[in-house]
């Protein structure tokens, strides 16, 4: 596999000097962003770590968002080749863009079981050396609500569904949701769950100064429990600011580029 290099990023969520092939490991990480600043570029990082992490490690990917070509040439940028991962059978895309939405609560009931049945279904099909190694990510979950005709119980209940694959397979669920969607100003049930449920939050915001010309936004990441329970965790939560280049995102403190 490839040299691993750090980043505040990477530092923030439990990669920075860990033994561990994937620190994430049953756990469920949510990448909020907002209209005004994607975050994106989050999830394509992920993805490439997880697919880099370990030789038999296996990506799920639910994509409401883009088709597959999206993904791969914004992969291939940051030197991962998405098409051959598929080919090999380490990641797994599962294109939601052409769903049939469901018309009422009943049939979204079914619809998003079938879906969870599909990723199950995945997971058992996989090489034993695999089944440990498995990350599911959703982009996301904002249109996941669309598909199921609105109804924030049953993606809840979806979300949950998932995430007791964490426990039994020991893998990693991520997220990414928009939060500033709803125009009544209210922070709904599904959002205020999701950031309850979450084992690390990762908030992408517009900076607070307004805009810069070198800094495209800001990251706050909270990282809830130690990763070794034999160890007291040393930075809970970190705020810092990020660029977005060509070929990949440049991290670093407030203050320390000029």
């Amino acid at each position: 596999m490839e040299p691993r290099t750090s980043n505040l990023l990477d530092e923030a969520i439990g990669f920075h000097g860990h033994d561990k092939p994937d620190p994430l490991s049953g756990r469920f990480v949510l990448v909020e962003d907002c209209i005004e600043t994607s975050g994106a570029f989050v999830l394509h990082h992920l993805l490439k770590r997880f697919l880099s992490s370990h030789p038999a490690s296996v990506v799920i990917f639910l994509a409401f968002n883009h088709p597959f070509a999206h993904y791969d040439r914004i992969l291939r940028k940051l030197g991962c080749n998405l098409a051959s991962q598929r080919d090999n059978s380490r990641f797994f895309f599962v294109d939601m863009l052409m769903l049939q939405c469901p018309d009422e609560g009943k049939l979204a009931k079914n619809w998003l079981a079938a879906l969870f049945e599909k990723i199950e279904g995945v997971i058992h099909t996989l090489h034993p050396d695999s089944k440990n190694f498995v990350s599911i990510m959703i982009d996301d979950v904002s249109l996941l609500e669309v598909a199921a005709d609105g109804s924030s119980n049953d993606v809840l209940d979806f979300l949950h569904y998932c995430l007791t694959l964490t426990s039994e397979y020991d893998s990693t669920f991520v997220a990414l949701d928009h939060k500033d969607i709803y125009l009544n100003g209210e922070r709904p049930i599904l959002i205020l769950e999701m950031e309850y449920l979450a084992d690390i939050l990762i908030k992408v915001e517009p900076l607070a100064t307004g805009l810069a010309k070198d800094v495209h936004g800001q990251l706050t990441v909270m990282n809830k429990g130690a990763q070794n329970p034999r160890t007291i965790p040393s930075i809970k939560i970190r705020n810092f600011h990020f660029r977005i280049k060509e070929n990949g995102t440049e991290y670093f403190y407030a203050g320390t580029k000029t």
